[in-house]
């Protein structure tokens, strides 16, 4: 059993249907989305077992999180239904090692991120651009046949992290993506009520307007008339399903939370859906230093810099930038 879980719009769906299509026997494979009203007569246990008995092999399952007792039925398949293989999707909200059904045993679970920017060049120039791990990067071993990257770089960072950024009409997709998330996907995860999930909407919106910012949890839960760690449970749902990132403290533990320098939004594409007056260059160069390297990376703040990962410090910047800031970080021989 395969769990995929990733924020809405970078491709779950594609994936799946692309396997089936291209590496599967498609009179022994299903796809079927859980937010269909067949399952609001009939179990998604039962479903699987009649597939299985037909001669059915390769169950695949999307948005599983708008099936109510997911994790109890997935369970269940998975003991009951052993020659059945399970692929499943869904919002990155949800944690399939935690609950009354715990499928830790079960599942393995990846988490799928929108496009790099590398696989953005792939994608839309027809290339075959190899990864690069951080280090490689550091050891300067990047090679690649883009001549003149630049335009497709701000390409990227106004509408290249979701792969449908060649629709006519991505902007106003990518506002459904972020409605969506914000009205259902997480308000159905932590029960939330409709008022509530527009408390959501308003928060992502102040935060939006200001990252990136040092937030100040007293005085977004004044202006939201809600309490304090209300303010803290919403901004950790809301990058639970990427639409925001926090910049922790170099800590450890309970007091992890408490020590949130800065937040961002999750990338650069939502800066311009969000916040166009605040979409200045460095505010798209720190977004996207920590849209690419967090996926590989634990990215924290430094004291005297911008980030730190491991022994490294990055401070993030242009030409007219100087090395002042950091002068007595700089590794000397």
């Amino acid at each position: 059993m395969i769990g995929i879980v990733g924020a809405r719009g970078v491709g779950k769906t594609t994936l799946m249907l692309q396997h089936i299509k291209q590496n599967l026997d498609e009179r022994k494979a299903v796809y079927v989305n859980a937010d269909d009203t067949y399952f609001s007569e009939n179990s998604l246990l039962d479903f699987a077992d009649s597939f299985a008995k037909t001669g059915g092999k390769y169950l695949f399952i999307d948005e599983i999180h708008k099936y109510p007792q997911w994790s109890k039925e997935l369970k269940l398949i998975y003991d009951y239904l052993p020659d059945l293989q399970v692929v499943f999707s869904g919002s990155s909200i949800l944690d399939i090692y935690k609950g009354s059904d715990d499928l830790s045993r079960r599942a393995l679970s990846y988490f799928m991120p929108g496009m790099s920017f590398r696989e953005y060049l792939n994608m839309s120039q027809n290339l075959t651009i190899a990864p690069y791990s951080l280090a490689d990067i550091l050891a300067n071993k990047v090679e690649t046949d883009v001549k003149y990257p630049l335009q497709l770089f701000k390409n990227y960072l106004e509408c290249g992290y979701y792969p449908f950024y060649a629709d006519e009409e991505f902007s106003v997709r990518l506002q459904n993506v972020i409605n969506q998330t914000l009205e259902n996907d997480i308000p159905m995860f932590v029960n939330m009520n409709a008022a509530t999930s527009r408390k959501l909407k308003q928060l992502l919106y102040i935060v939006a307007q200001n990252v990136p910012f040092k937030p100040n949890f007293n005085g977004l839960a004044a202006a939201m008339d809600i309490n304090r760690n209300q303010v803290k449970d919403y901004l950790v749902y809301m990058e639970k399903a990427s639409l925001i990132t926090m910049l922790q403290r170099k800590t450890t533990g309970v007091a992890a939370m408490n020590k949130t320098e800065k937040v961002y939004l999750n990338n650069t594409n939502l800066i311009v859906a969000l916040a166009k007056e605040n979409a200045n260059i460095g505010n798209f160069r720190e977004t996207f230093f920590m849209s690419q390297v967090s996926v590989d990376n634990t990215v924290v703040s430094a004291e005297r810099a911008d980030f730190t990962i491991n022994n490294f410090t990055f401070e993030i910047g242009g030409k007219s930038k100087r090395q002042k800031q950091i002068q007595r970080l700089l590794t000397r021989p």
